[in-house]
């Protein structure tokens, strides 16, 4: 049997559909030949795992020619698929599966697309509307329809040896403390600018993590958040603050890293599932988005949201121009709660 998944297009919609893949794998056992279809930014995310035999990649913007539609729909003509899975709810998803030749196509109806589909799923809904719902469990119904036995929504990732031998390079350049003293920060937002928090209260929080809690500091960035790293760092005006601002980009290198780390202090994330998936402490700051989407009872999570009328907008630039959602999220709120982990941390330590 050959499964074709098309996976989601996010960093932290992938990490939280790890358990759905490890259902899949799991129900249909390793004489079944499973291939992931996915973003190329994105390839190096299940290093590690065993779920998928291969990864394509598919990005219908791309210039290669090789990664856009007509490439992947003959690809699946070619290889004759019996079953897709469709994470991502865009109609493109189900145009190219219909297109090529797979027998079976389960997905959510929606955005018109339930013609193409074989199996359709109905969106969670509550007195006739749609409600918000967690990812893990979205994607796990999707699992459940092939035939899936129930499974854990636990999030899973993976290091492989080149991801460590990066990371222990980024250690040496940088001089961070290898007895676990390190919190990491993540402060970028590529859904928008509605989910940062201010780099100013990153830069308080990080300066008061070194001087009161005795930990380095290590913000993590994408290559379009290079200049906000370092003025975090900056603004903390202390040198046990670093950042991956001129360290390697990759994808792997970052989950080698974070999983090095005490705890996580995030914004609503990629980074922020990734440290969830190493079964890291994670603190995050929510505004526009709901905790909800990400709720998931086997992560050690502190959800930090005010309530204010607004929030939850899932709008990715403030309407109203106060963004006060996550401008009010106090340093002092943040850091009480770095406190109490690292506290807890250093407890089971010793005990």
């Amino acid at each position: 049997m050959k499964i074709a998944v098309f996976l989601p297009n996010w960093l932290g919609d992938l990490v939280m559909a790890t358990p759905m893949l490890r259902a899949v794998r799991r129900h249909f056992g390793p004489e079944t030949r499973i291939v992931g279809i996915m973003r190329p930014y994105l390839a190096e995310v299940l290093s590690g795992t065993d779920w998928l035999d291969e990864q394509w990649y598919f990005n219908p913007h791309a210039e290669q020619r090789r990664l856009r539609h007509l490439a992947v729909v003959q690809r699946l003509r070619r290889e004759e698929f019996d079953l897709a899975l469709l994470l991502p709810n865009s109609l493109r998803t189900a145009v190219v599966a219909w297109l090529g030749g797979v027998k079976e196509r389960i997905g959510y109806a929606r955005y018109g697309r339930g013609p193409l589909l074989t199996r359709k799923l109905d969106s969670p809904r509550a007195h006739g509307r749609m409600i918000d719902y967690p990812m893990v469990d979205y994607y796990l119904k999707l699992g459940a329809a092939a035939g899936c036995a129930p499974e854990s929504p636990r999030l899973e990732l993976a290091t492989i040896e080149a991801d460590e031998r990066s990371a222990d390079a980024v250690w040496e350049n940088l001089g961070l403390r290898t007895d676990g003293r390190v919190v990491i920060f993540n402060s970028s937002g590529a859904y928008g600018a509605a989910k940062l928090w201010p780099m100013e209260h990153f830069g308080e929080l990080a300066r008061r993590v070194v001087d009161e809690l005795d930990h380095d500091v290590l913000v993590m960035c994408g290559p379009k958040e290079r200049d906000l790293a370092r003025d975090i760092v900056r603004l903390s005006d202390r040198p046990r603050v670093f950042s991956m601002a001129d360290q390697p980009m990759g994808i792997g290198t970052a989950k080698a890293c974070i999983r090095r780390g005490r705890l996580a202090v995030s914004t609503d994330s990629g980074p922020r599932h990734v440290a969830a998936a190493f079964g890291k402490p994670v603190i995050t700051m929510y505004g526009p988005m709901l905790p909800i989407w990400s709720q998931n009872p086997t992560v050690h999570a502190v959800d930090l949201l005010l309530d204010l009328e607004c929030v939850g907008c899932q709008n990715r630039v403030c309407p109203l121009g106060h963004h006060r959602c996550m401008q009010d999220i106090s340093v002092d709120q943040v850091y009480a709660e770095v406190a109490r982990l690292v506290g807890e941390c250093r407890a089971a330590c010793a005990a």
